[in-house]
C-alpha cells in the first residue's frame, strides 16, 4: 500500500559555518539549536506527515545520524550510505528506487530550520495533494528580503515561470519589489514513479548510472566504483528546470538554510542570545570576549580556530574554507 516518506539529505558540510562545521561533524549534527541539531528538528517536524523515513547520507555521517536516530521512537527507517558524494539527483533517485512506485516523498534538507505550526503544515498538504495528481512539487518561500544567497522561482499562482540563479543585490531588489519570485528552498514532493520517469526522461545518463548503482548496493550502502559512474548534478538542473511537470507551493513559513553565520545570527538573537551593546555576538567556546570599535560583527571560537566576521560578509566564509581545504586541510575535518 502507497504511503508517504520523508527522505531526509544529509549530505554536505556547511562550508560557510566554518570553523563550528567540519567534515567529521557537518551543520545539521551541531546540538546548538535549542540543545537540538538540525537534523533531529528535521525528524520531528515532518513524523506528522509522513509513515516512513528514508535518509540518504554518506559513510561519513552514518554514525552520527544513526546516534541522533536512536534518541528518536522513529520506525520504518530507509538508511541509504552513498560511497561518494554525487549531489542531489542521485541522491533522490536512491530514495525513489528504495520507496513503492506510488509513495509520495517528501524531500527536505536536514541543515534547514523551519518554523512549524499552521502555515508549514498547510503548505505540506497542498504539497501532498498536487504530488497525488502527478506533479512534481517545488516550495517556494515569500522573500522578506533582496537575499543574495538563494536562488528564486519566478510564479504564477502554483506555475513555475521560471528559475534564477543567486542573484546580485540589484537583481535581488528588483526580485523582491515585483512580488513575483519565491525563494528556491531545495524542498521537493513527488510520487517516486513520477520524478523516476521524468529523470529518466530528462537526465538518463544520471538515472542509468544511479540505477545500476543501487542494483549493485549491499543492503542499503552503495559500492565506490559504480557510484563514482554517476554524474554529480543537482535535482534542480537535471530535472526540476526541464520537466514540465512542475508546481510550486508558496509559502509563508518561516525558513532558513542556516548556510551562513548571519543566519544564524539572526536565529539566535530572535531567541535571546546576549549580544553587546554595538550588536557583536559570540559563538562557541566561552571565554571572556570584548569588541572595541566594530558594529555587527562575529566571533566564532573554537579549540582549534577563530574566526572573526562581519555580518554582511558572512557568505564570503565559504573562501576561507577553500583556502583551509588547499593549504590546511586537519582545519576543516
Amino acid at each position: 500500500m502507497a504511503g508517504i516518506s520523508h527522505v531526509l539529505l544529509t549530505g554536505g558540510v556547511g562550508s560557510r559555518l566554518w570553523p563550528l562545521s567540519r567534515q567529521s561533524k557537518p551543520k545539521q549534527y551541531l546540538e546548538i539549536f535549542s540543545e537540538k541539531s538540525l537534523f533531529q528538528l528535521a525528524l520531528e517536524r515532518n513524523r506528522l506527515f509522513c509513515q516512513e523515513l528514508i535518509v540518504v547520507g554518506n559513510s561519513g555521517n552514518k554514525m552520527l545520524s544513526e546516534k541522533i536516530l536512536a534518541k528518536t521512537d522513529c520506525e520504518n527507517i530507509i538508511n541509504i550510505v552513498e560511497a561518494t558524494p554525487r549531489n542531489t539527483a542521485p541522491a533522490i533517485a536512491f530514495a525513489a528506487f528504495a520507496a513503492r512506485p506510488d509513495d509520495i516523498l517528501l524531500v527536505t534538507p536536514a541543515d534547514h530550520i523551519i518554523q512549524e505550526g499552521e502555515a508549514y503544515s498547510k503548505a505540506v498538504e497542498n504539497a501532498i495533494l498536487l504530488a497525488k495528481d502527478d506533479y512534481l512539487v517545488t516550495f517556494g518561500i515569500e522573500p522578506l528580503t533582496p537575499e543574495t544567497g538563494y536562488g528564486y522561482i519566478e510564479f504564477d499562482g502554483d506555475n513555475v515561470i521560471s528559475f534564477r540563479e543567486k542573484p546580485d543585490i540589484e537583481h535581488a531588489k528588483a526580485f523582491l519589489e515585483s512580488g513575483k519570485f519565491l525563494w528556491n528552498s531545495g524542498m521537493f514532493c513527488f510520487k517516486a514513479s513520477v520524478f523516476l520517469n521524468e529523470l529518466k526522461k530528462y537526465a538518463p545518463e544520471v538515472y542509468d548510472k544511479s540505477l545500476q548503482a543501487w542494483e549493485q548496493a549491499d543492503e542499503g550502502f552503495l559500492h565506490l566504483e559504480a557510484s563514482m559512474e554517476i554524474p554529480s548534478i543537482s535535482v534542480d538542473y537535471a530535472v526540476m528546470e526541464r520537466s514540465e511537470r512542475i508546481k510550486v507551493v508558496p509559502a509563508k513559513f518561516e525558513w532558513s538554510d542556516m548556510g551562513s553565520f548571519e543566519a544564524v545570527y539572526e536565529y539566535f538573537r530572535a531567541n535571546g542570545y546576549v549580544l553587546d551593546a554595538n550588536q557583536n555576538m559570540q559563538i562557541g567556546e566561552a571565554k571572556p570576549t570584548f569588541f572595541v570599535g566594530v558594529n555587527n560583527c562575529i566571533l566564532i571560537s573554537t579549540k582549534d580556530a577563530n574566526l572573526i566576521v562581519s555580518k554582511s560578509a558572512s557568505q564570503d566564509v565559504k573562501a576561507v574554507y577553500s583556502y583551509l581545504e588547499q593549504y590546511h586541510p586537519d582545519l576543516v575535518r
